[in-house]
């Protein structure tokens, strides 16, 4: 199994939608941390809340380009998922549902060969 901080490669959609799952939930804790340590006025929680939802959203870049390599599809489609909600959800649960390339192809061998989950 490839790194998850790493674009390279493929993985399979049920990688990709644990992944999703985890790392948008954190997207929302993040939010409701900034929106909160705003109100109040504390900003270490709200500058250290950024800096996790930034990195958060660099994690589902990336497990988004690698659904696009098992798709067949170049990386700069993922540019599409920066467009705000709901056109990047429906981008994000569009990689869950689409099925991948059987076999190798340009990016890499087949991921549910090789991928534990």
């Amino acid at each position: 199994m490839n790194s998850i901080f790493k674009p390279d490669g493929r993985i399979t959609r049920r990688m990709y939608l644990v992944m999703f799952v985890i790392f948008y939930f954190i997207n929302i804790l993040c939010l409701m941390l900034i929106w909160d340590s705003f109100q109040s006025e504390s900003w270490a929680i709200f500058y250290g809340a950024g800096v996790a939802l930034i990195a958060s959203i660099a994690v589902l870049m990336i497990q988004a380009i690698k659904r696009l390599h098992d798709i067949g599809l170049d990386w700069k489609y993922s540019l599409y998922l920066l467009i705000p909600p709901p056109v990047n959800f429906i981008g994000f649960i569009w990689l869950a549902a689409k099925k991948g390339q059987p076999g190798p192809n340009e990016y890499g061998p087949d991921p549910r060969k090789t991928d534990v989950i």
